[in-house]
């Protein structure tokens, strides 16, 4: 069973609203941001952190655009048969507000940038990679699952000079119906080029984190420390 979560609580510098999960300790020694998909919520991304030691802050964080009741997103897409097509200057802003959001967390709860994650699912994982390869010196790593790194982010990536120190994990279904395996391929390419050590793994799976993925994705950050 998840942990359950504080409080919704909006930062002022960011705007970006987030909850932590309850039993962070006094005193934490690391932190994990997680990002929910498209069409989700902060709500359910704590689960992913399960099994994770309590020294850990845990935060979700709520996608500043609001589709419906309790659905949010980063940025708004549209599926065409020439793939995705998205709002770029909404990925921008929410990738300019994550960074802000991950630097105050650091701050407030005196936790290093060698000693935080961001990660997510979908969209989520989309966010996190653009958050850590356009500020790599903010993080110690990032989560990619099931999504895929957006070709609109190479302009604003770091040189790799300074994303050497960084860490991924791209895990992905190899049955995807909304973003194709292929994305995982595309981005573990690119991710050698760019010379960030990275682990990629793929599972028979649609769009979704099944328990070997959960798995994994925890081996991989027990790593990082």
């Amino acid at each position: 069973m998840s942990i359950p979560l504080g409080t919704l609580q909006q930062d002022p510098v960011s705007g970006l609203q987030y909850r932590i999960r309850q039993s962070a300790a006094a005193h934490p020694a690391r932190c994990l941001v997680l990002l929910h998909g498209v069409g989700s919520n902060e709500a359910h991304m704590p689960a992913l952190a399960d099994g994770m030691s309590d020294d850990t802050l845990v935060v979700t964080v709520r996608g500043p655009l609001v589709l419906g009741p309790g659905q949010f997103a980063w940025f708004r897409v549209a599926f065409t048969a020439n793939g995705p097509r998205i709002v770029a200057e909404e990925a921008e802003h929410s990738r300019f507000a994550l960074i802000a959001l991950v630097q105050q967390l650091q701050a407030a709860h005196g936790i290093a940038t060698d000693k935080t994650v961001v990660a997510g699912f979908s969209q989520g994982g989309i966010m996190s990679a653009s958050v850590a390869l356009s500020a790599p010196l903010a993080v110690a790593g990032f989560g990619l699952l099931c999504g895929r790194i957006l070709p609109e982010l190479q302009p604003h990536i770091a040189s790799k000079a300074q994303l050497v120190a960084l860490q991924a994990f791209v895990a992905h279904g190899e049955l995807d119906t909304k973003l194709p395996v292929d994305w995982a391929h595309k981005s573990h390419a690119l991710l050698d080029e760019l010379g960030v050590p990275h682990t990629l793994q793929l599972y028979p799976v649609d769009h979704t984190i099944s328990a070997p993925m959960h798995a994994d994705f925890l081996h991989w950050l027990a790593s990082l420390t």
